[in-house]
């Protein structure tokens, strides 16, 4: 009887104690410490490998001088700015395209619900889609049909068609977490349909855009195989958007597996490569903050 009845204390009640039957809470707990401690040593083991093999061979001359002898020389100067200038093409067509299509679908594809699980759908399967289709894709499409070659423009429009279904996604789930009360409270203020996405609605699916821009930047940066098919090999200097450019993580995998004794210089190239994607997604996340607490402002 008085394991049914509550017990009064400090003005609150507290439920009846169970004996014995925290044991699941605390294996549970226990599971995921060790599956999160698991996680944080591998990362650990590969950050480090890098930079152990990789931190003796970077200086600024390997930052600032051209590959010499297939790579197992020189720097990568040449390719960093090859890199910097894809990334630029996939995000500059990415994020207006992104943007657009995720308000798109999340403000009012909900007026017409087949048109919105069709796109949804069809973004799903993109999604999935292995990066060497893309690479064959872009060669046939971007190099052959529209007559750009080898070059860092097709590489950068075909890693856009890589990012596309992530960015949309993620954007739009963010703009749906909303809460509606904003909606209501911009149009009962009379806001043009504009001034409540840009001030109101945006700022507040900031975490679900920069998630998505993040997961975007990752895996444009990383690419092998589609780049393969449409920026080319050349490791010279650019000239324009229209010359062929490799990019960190080919050279890094043609370092690895085709040119013998460029192993230091891959290890080098990987930690590279990592520290420009932190420094990237540092920026991303200084900027989204700055426009999250200037975004949400009295108009």
């Amino acid at each position: 009887m008085a394991e049914k009845t509550t017990r009064v204390v400090s003005g609150g009640f507290l439920p009846p104690a169970r004996r014995g039957t925290d044991w699941p809470d605390r294996i549970a707990t226990v599971l995921m410490w060790a599956v999160a401690l698991l996680i944080t040593a591998v990362f650990v083991w590969i950050v480090g490998d890098l930079v152990l093999q990789g931190l003796p061979h970077l200086s600024w001359e390997y930052l600032s001088a051209g590959p010499e002898d297939a790579g197992r020389g020189g720097g990568i100067a040449p390719i960093l700015v090859s890199t910097l200038l894809i990334l630029a093409v996939c995000m500059a067509v990415s994020i207006p395209l992104g943007l657009g299509t995720a308000v798109l679908l999340s403000e009012f594809g909900r007026r017409n619900q087949f048109f919105g699980r069709l796109v949804r759908y069809s973004l799903d399967v993109l999604a999935g889609v292995p990066s060497i289709v893309f690479g064959l894709f872009g060669n046939a499409f971007f190099s052959i049909t529209l007559g750009m070659g080898f070059s860092i423009l097709s590489g950068g429009l075909t890693l856009s068609c890589m990012v596309l279904p992530l960015l949309i996604r993620s954007t739009e789930s963010a703009l749906r977490a909303v809460p509606d009360d904003y909606r209501r409270a911009a149009a009962a203020l009379g806001l043009p349909v504009f001034t409540a996405l840009w001030r109101i609605l945006l700022p507040a699916a900031t975490p679900g855009l920069i998630a998505g821009l993040v997961l975007g930047i990752g895996r444009a940066l990383a690419e092998t195989a589609a780049l393969l098919f449409t920026s080319g090999y050349v490791d010279r200097m650019p000239g324009s958007l229209l010359d062929s450019g490799r990019a960190l993580s080919i050279h890094i995998y043609d370092l690895a597996m085709n040119v013998p004794g460029g192993e230091s210089n891959a290890y080098a190239s990987a930690v590279v490569l990592i520290g420009l994607l932190l420094v990237i997604n540092a920026l991303t996340f200084r900027a989204a903050d700055r426009w999250l607490h200037q975004g949400i402002t009295p108009v």
